[in-house]
């Protein structure tokens, strides 16, 4: 088995973990990064794949824009505020 298989094997097994950890995730702010970062693990999935116009609109849309959607949406809602932000960023 090639090295290329195993890491597209690895890859989809971590975005197995990200999807779940999603569902399973208390808080929101940390929804939206686990996210972000099944969407950045797809693009990289993609260019393994030989499709880099998929992997493109992937980080652009998928980790670019919905990302800051998300994020925008908890600001308004009042769900983001700073001192959750430096709790996330301590925890880290």
């Amino acid at each position: 088995m090639a090295v290329t298989e195993i890491f597209k094997i690895l890859i989809m097994i971590v975005m197995i973990v990200c999807a779940i950890a999603t569902n399973l995730t208390k808080k929101l702010l940390t929804t939206v990064i686990i996210f972000m970062s099944y969407s950045s693990l797809m693009c990289i999935l993609w260019v393994l794949l030989e499709s880099p116009d998929l992997a493109i609109t992937e980080a652009a849309v998928g980790a670019g824009v919905s990302t800051i959607l998300f994020l925008v949406t908890l600001k308004k809602l009042g769900q983001l505020d700073e001192r959750d932000a430096e709790e996330e960023a301590g925890h880290e």
